[in-house]
């Protein structure tokens, strides 16, 4: 699909366009010169999030593939003969945590 010429753009195109312009204006305002070096070449807030959450996120696979490995681990842990309750605790926490980010 061809995008139209601005001179025959009506008032939806014109908003679509402003609304666009401001959600990568504060996408950009929000992340690093790395990832500004991956988005930079986005035509639409769309895609630079696409890119952004792919990065971050990871596809959908890989999003399965960590709550597996994060069930596994929820479902095999078990306190080490050497380690206190504080350690335990906390490698009990971030595998929590980390399922409920997912």
């Amino acid at each position: 699909k061809f995008p139209k010429p601005r001179k025959i753009y009506n008032d939806i195109d014109r908003k679509i366009v402003q609304m666009n312009a401001k959600a990568k204006h504060t996408i950009i305002c929000a992340i690093n010169s790395n990832d500004f070096n991956r988005v930079s070449c986005c035509v639409s807030a769309k895609e630079m999030w696409g890119k952004l959450e792919v990065t971050y996120e990871g596809t959908s696979q890989v999003k399965e593939a960590k709550i597996s490995m994060l069930v596994h681990d929820y479902e095999m842990f078990t306190m080490n003969e050497n380690e206190d309750i504080n350690t335990m605790f906390t490698k009990f926490t971030k595998i929590t945590n980390a399922l409920q980010a997912l």
